[in-house]
């Protein structure tokens, strides 16, 4: 049964936050079982420290074990300090009191345990026909070697998936590399700029199928979280507490513009520690930015394109989807992971492979501490930090030019009244 309140009006505070999570998990068989919590990492706008605080004074006296994993993905392991501004505890030797916490390895082999396999005639079905191949599903050993799974994570926005939260905790938050690879090229080859915001898409359909195979029960807790509060909290299966969850987040961190803009600042916050998590200050503007528009991603504080995977990147670079497609001989080594973000940060775009050309929607440049050079050699523009002065920037939006403060959940959309005039073609 899904317990759970949500508002467009009011935030939930501490003691609503902690009656909901009594309620919504009192009726769950936990009483002396040892319970893994799948979080996100410090990439996500969460109150952890309060849920933290909650889930071990609820289930602290019930269960044997309360053990907290973090759904890395690919993202980079933290370090206890950051563990702990993380939850709000001090963590040492990966413990908070009597709790481990862990972070997912995605990057040592023995992490993980074989669950499944998603039947290639069953992902064409999924995908409706846009690919078709045997999809491995690999997961943290931990998840199967604990009596029960709790999600507890935000919902927003997201250009893979259309929203995220519920199972993308399991694919791709502490998944193997073959679903990763194979569900965020999926989300690319459909594009980010139909897939974000859209509700359940195949993407989603792919990463429930492959959830399926664990064979633990998983109970999950759905934030919708802004800038200024809880608007939302929803406890029960991964998929109703996700339904609901992402309902109000399509009320909540959606813009809706009457019309496209010409230039924006995209400003990150310092959560966003590469370029690979910073993009979101592309994805979530894209829709909203006019034919041959420009996004400025402003970030002096990142001096890296991606910790993990900038060694791909600076071999492919920054392209449109159809530049991988119709030359996919040249690029099908590379991780599906690393060509979806290539082709998200590039945008909508076309490739002419008789005469080479490729013609992206919109520009994107970047005002990082990333070098000129390099960003020229990613096939991404350049725009000296030092020089950018946001009051040249601001009111300015009758000229078609947005600021957009901290940047990466709030997603822009044209209304489609709007949207029916622009052109947005692929």
């Amino acid at each position: 049964m899904l317990t759970g309140e949500g508002s467009l009006d009011r935030y939930l505070d501490p003691q609503d936050v902690g009656r909901l999570v009594r309620t919504g998990l009192a009726s769950e068989p936990l009483d002396g079982r040892r319970v893994l919590v799948l979080i996100p990492d410090g990439t996500r706008t969460m109150p952890m420290p309060l849920m933290f605080e909650v889930l071990t004074k609820t289930l602290g006296p019930r269960v044997a074990a309360l053990d907290f994993l973090v759904a890395l993905g690919t993202h980079q392991p933290m370090t206890d300090e950051q563990l702990g501004r993380l939850i709000g505890r001090p963590v040492e030797h990966g413990h908070a009191g009597r709790s481990r916490i862990f972070n997912h390895r995605w990057d040592i082999p023995a992490t993980f345990a074989q669950i499944g396999v998603i039947p290639a005639r069953e992902i064409a079905d999924l995908t409706g026909g846009l690919l078709e191949q045997d999809v491995p599903v690999a997961l943290n050993r931990l998840v199967v070697e604990y009596d029960h799974i709790l999600i507890c994570g935000p919902v927003f926005p997201h250009e893979v998936v259309g929203f995220s939260g519920g199972t993308k905790y399991l694919v791709p938050g502490v998944a193997g590399p073959d679903v990763i690879n194979f569900t965020h090229w999926l989300g690319a080859v459909i594009t980010s700029s139909a897939v974000i915001g859209a509700g359940y898409t195949p993407v989603r359909a792919v990463i429930d199928r492959a959830a399926s195979f664990v064979n633990r029960p998983v109970t999950c807790l759905s934030l919708v979280v802004t800038h200024h509060g809880l608007s939302g909290l929803y406890i029960g299966t991964p998929q109703e507490s996700w339904q609901a969850a992402s309902a109000l987040s399509a009320q909540t961190h959606i813009v809706w513009v009457d019309r496209p803009y010409t230039r924006v600042l995209s400003i990150m916050p310092e959560m966003y520690d590469d370029l690979w998590t910073a993009a979101k200050g592309m994805y979530k503007l894209e829709p909203a930015i006019a034919d041959g528009g420009e996004i400025v991603i402003y970030a002096p504080h990142i001096t890296e394109v991606s910790y993990t995977h900038g060694q791909h990147i600076d071999e492919v670079g920054y392209h449109c989807r159809d530049y991988f497609l119709r030359q996919w001989a040249r690029f099908q080594h590379i991780p599906g992971g690393v060509l979806a973000h290539s082709t998200h940060v590039k945008g909508l775009g076309t490739y002419d492979a008789a005469t080479g050309a490729e013609v992206p929607r919109i520009r994107v440049t970047l005002a990082t501490g990333i070098p000129e050079e390099r960003c020229r050699r990613i096939n991404l523009g350049y725009l000296d930090p030092a020089g950018v002065r946001q009051d040249e920037w601001l009111g300015r939006e009758h000229d078609g030019v947005l600021v957009v403060p901290r940047a990466g959940e709030m997603l822009y959309r044209l209304k489609p009244a709007v949207q029916a005039g622009v052109g947005h073609g692929v």
